[in-house]
């Protein structure tokens, strides 16, 4: 990590070497998005046009249409780790698959559908609706992206997310009937989808559920116990392809279902809460993890590549995309200049 000192050192540099390393990006989302958000340069520039034109042939944008069927499908279920089309339209609208793109509404068919046939299948435990919200949350975001936020079934993603809401403003699936407290992992993308769904529709009830799961991680200050003020464990889960538990304070991309203190920070962002004070702290310690080089490497990793795999038989958390973990990683180093520019700590000149 670096020190104070050497980040204010950085602050006052004429060029940000992040900014630049990620502009030099052959992947023209990141280009795109390091031009209009980060360098500050028009949207109709022709520069911003040109890489914007070139989002649909990246290289990772080709990679997660790949073996796309006619069903829209890829010949696994939605939610298969992480080839399903539930992970590639997550990963798609991050690269900046634009409203109407029609490779990626196709393959919300059956996304839609596999997610319908749990809206009326929800237990009720002492008055808690237990359900793995993430699921709608990342689905709800995905189609707001695309534009398809009007859609009937979109609608009841939205609608039964805000009744499934637990009383401290986020979600879990826990059917311990003494879980009363939400979980991090399940609430971070249903904030997601609940800010996208708000934004593209202007429903008030979703606004003020964004605005109630939004003040759930404020008042941890996104990695904290709101009782005892320490820092909070993560919350278990099982699998071998994991390297042991991985801390809410350490960063990783993608994230999928789980949750760090950059990616809440960029759904925090998307809400409109970045200027809160809580944030403060974990941005912080976003900033103290940039490299001497000025780029953010993961600090964990929830993928595997399919060469990569020991078995040929393994499936489970099998990535078609290689997004960097031995290395700077891009996408990473994107999401943490965009908190960091946003929260006014560098500058592009």
């Amino acid at each position: 990590m670096n020190s104070p000192a050497a980040h204010e050192e950085q602050l006052v540099s004429r060029e940000d070497p992040g900014i630049s390393w990620v502009l030099q990006s052959q992947d023209p989302s990141v280009r795109y998005f390091t031009l209009t958000e980060l360098a500050g340069k028009p949207r109709d520039s022709p520069e911003v046009e040109k890489a914007r034109r070139q989002i649909p042939k990246g290289s990772r944008f080709q990679t997660l249409l790949k073996g796309q069927r006619s069903d829209g499908g890829f010949g696994v279920h939605p939610y298969q780790k992480w080839t399903g089309a539930h992970w590639r339209l997550v990963s798609l609208v991050e690269l900046g698959a634009l409203p109407g793109f029609q490779p990626a509404v196709k393959a919300t068919k059956l996304d839609l559908k596999w997610l319908e046939t749990h809206l009326g299948n929800v237990p009720q435990i002492n008055g808690l609706y237990r359900r793995c919200a993430s699921q709608e949350g990342n689905a709800l975001a995905v189609c707001s992206r695309l534009g398809m936020a009007r859609d009937i079934r979109v609608q009841r993603l939205a609608e039964s997310l805000i009744s499934w809401q637990w009383p401290d403003g986020g979600w879990n699936c826990d059917r311990k009937p003494d879980a009363h407290h939400s979980s991090f992992n399940e609430s971070l993308s249903t904030l997601w989808g609940m800010t996208e769904y708000a934004r593209a529709t202007g429903d008030g009830s979703a606004v003020k559920s964004a605005d109630r799961a939004a003040e759930f991680f404020l008042r941890h200050r996104l990695f904290r116990s709101c009782k005892t003020g320490k820092v909070r464990p993560p919350e278990t889960f099982h699998s071998k392809m994991h390297r042991g538990v991985h801390s809410f304070t350490e960063l990783h991309y993608p994230l999928y279902w789980h949750y760090d203190i950059l990616q809440a920070l960029i759904a925090l962002q998307r809400a409109g809460k970045l200027g809160d004070p809580r944030t403060k702290e974990a941005i912080d310690l976003v900033e103290l993890k940039r490299g001497v080089d000025g780029l953010w490497r993961p600090e964990g990793y929830y993928w595997n590549l399919k060469r990569k795999m020991r078995s040929k038989l393994a499936t489970s958390n099998v990535e078609i995309v290689d997004w960097g973990r031995n290395a700077p990683n891009e996408m990473l180093t994107l999401n943490a200049l965009r908190i960091l520019k946003a929260a006014g700590r560098i500058e592009q000149n």
